[in-house]
């Protein structure tokens, strides 16, 4: 049998990029991706979760299961019936693999599937007029009309009656960090019954650990330490300590 199950993604000007997952013994899935061609040279190893999981995210992303193929240490699919990769070609999950660097980010595509009950819908459309009403005082009005994402409106409209609905839609750069910033404060409360995917136009997953999104903090024009006190705000980041201010007001203990 075949070592990975690959997907493939059509796009609306007739390109296709290709996803391929495969479990690891050590319980970790390893990912590879990139454009439609003989070989994908993206390549990421996760752990704690499921391939089950993660292939049905895809698919309600709109990629197609194509079939079981081979993928050789250098990314080169191979498929049933022509010459495959041998086994000591596949990487083991405890070889020393160098990822290759993912592209730049381009944009970030987004949906929602929420099929929770009544009561978390509610509490969901709550929860986003919440942040809703957070961002735009930290933002204070001043967002420029490039700026004006209408994905606001539209979760606002989605929550109104506390249906059950699915979204989708894109983040482009000049739009900001802060949608991106609101849907994974959303993400990370964690609804049951309510999936959130944002991801890159190359599929990649993006995690609510914004420490390891630095990629996309640049997209934005950012980093972690400029969206620190706003990350903080929408539960993202623990607030720093401030040594400083917390024995100012604490007494002399000296005897």
């Amino acid at each position: 049998m075949a070592a990975w199950n690959l997907y493939r993604h059509r796009n609306s000007d007739g390109s296709s990029k290709d996803w391929a997952v495969r479990s690891n013994s050590d319980g970790s899935i390893t990912t590879r991706w990139g454009k439609t061609a003989d070989s994908l040279p993206g390549f990421s190893n996760r752990y704690s979760v499921k391939q089950f999981d993660i292939e049905r995210q895809k698919q309600a992303k709109g990629y197609v299961l194509v079939g079981e193929v081979d993928i050789d240490v250098n990314g080169n699919v191979v498929f049933p019936g022509k010459t495959s990769a041998t086994p000591s070609q596949l990487p083991e999950p405890d070889a020393n693999l160098v990822s290759v660097p993912a592209p730049p980010v381009e944009a970030l595509y987004w949906t929602i599937d929420c099929h929770a009950k009544q009561p978390i819908r509610v509490d969901l459309g709550i929860e986003v007029r919440r942040l809703i009403g957070v961002i735009q005082t930290l933002s204070d009005g001043h967002a420029t009309p490039e700026q004006a994402w209408n994905g606001w409106q539209q979760w606002i409209d989605a929550t109104l009656n506390a249906e059950v609905f699915e979204l989708s839609g894109q983040i482009k750069s000049a739009h900001g960090v802060l949608p991106w910033l609101f849907l994974l404060a959303l993400k990370a409360q964690g609804f049951k019954g309510v999936d959130i995917d944002i991801a890159t136009e190359t599929a990649r997953d993006l995690s609510v650990d914004l420490k390891v999104e630095q990629d996309v903090l640049a997209f934005f024009g950012t980093n972690l330490d400029s969206i620190r006190e706003t990350a903080g705000v929408l539960g993202l980041l623990k607030p720093r300590l401030n040594l400083a201010t917390a024995m100012s007001d604490t007494d002399d203990c000296w005897f």
